[in-house]
């Protein structure tokens, strides 16, 4: 059963510290295979998400603009549980940091994920790109890094790692069919938790945050959608060039654009390209 994997979860005062561990092995096993430039020594800095910031976030990435030279520290946030809550609510809060998860969460939220992008914000070559994202694009590229690092050997098949990567993915499915079904076919938030509970195996409290958040978020479908399209953009780069693929410049080649609609990267990446995104 799952809940064997999210029983190992630290206690919520240890959770910015074993967030701060999982940073150093997921960043040198991209420098050690290769799998995209960073471009920075420079860390995030780990935090307890600020209170105000904390309705439907279990963690997050807090990055200054690409034009600011004051205030230029990013921030990698995790929520713990609220003091005041009863201690049910508190476990099922702290299950989602399974040890396994948060490796995963490091990599969506930091290598290669959303921190990388941080990295590349201010070599975009535009000034629309450095102030201007699109969500598939980000939380595509994101998400789409959780499977990939674990395709190219990241935790050597360690199977409570592979499980944690799926559990993030089913969410993710869920999201898009929870934010539909709330916004066409009136949907309550009760309707949609118990939807992330049935199909998505999650905590009653993780469920209710999620279904809470489709409320005001309607389009979190863009994570698994961004996912798709950047699978299908790789595998059509990849015939474009043949025998001179390489993983690493992909991954380069695609940061380095910007937040751009996954369409008008395909046009970047593969001149004259007029397939699908999907």
């Amino acid at each position: 059963m799952f809940t064997l994997v999210t029983d190992d979860h630290p206690k919520p005062a240890d959770l910015v510290a074993a967030t701060r561990g999982t940073i150093e092995r997921t960043r040198k096993f991209l420098l050690d295979r290769q799998i995209v430039s960073v471009p920075s020594e420079v860390r995030p800095t780990i935090a307890e998400t600020p209170a105000f910031m904390r309705t439907g976030v279990f963690a997050s990435m807090d990055t200054p603009g690409a034009y600011e030279t004051r205030a230029t520290e990013a921030f990698y946030y995790v929520t713990p549980p609220e003091n005041d809550w009863d201690a049910r609510r508190k476990t099922e809060h702290m299950r989602q940091f399974h040890t396994a998860g948060m490796d995963v969460i490091t990599i969506h939220e930091a290598y290669p994920g959303h921190y990388l992008q941080f990295l590349f914000a201010k070599q975009y070559p535009t000034k629309v790109r450095k102030l201007y994202t699109c969500g598939t694009n980000v939380e595509g590229w994101a998400h789409y890094a959780e499977q990939m690092i674990l395709e190219e050997g990241f935790g050597q098949g360690d199977p409570k790692l592979q499980l944690a990567q799926l559990s993030e993915a089913l969410l993710r499915d869920c999201r898009y069919i929870v934010g539909i079904k709330q916004h066409t076919e009136g949907w309550t938030v009760e309707q949609g938790k118990q939807f992330f509970i049935t199909q998505g195996f999650v905590e009653p409290e993780v469920a209710f945050q999620e279904s809470r958040r489709g409320t005001y978020n309607p389009t979190y479908l863009y994570y698994t959608l961004g996912k798709l399209q950047i699978y299908k953009l790789r595998e059509d780069y990849r015939r474009s060039k043949g025998a001179g693929f390489s993983l690493k410049q992909f991954h380069d080649d695609f940061v380095k654009q910007g937040g751009l609609p996954i369409k008008l990267i395909r046009k970047l990446l593969i001149p004259g390209d007029t397939g699908p995104s999907l």
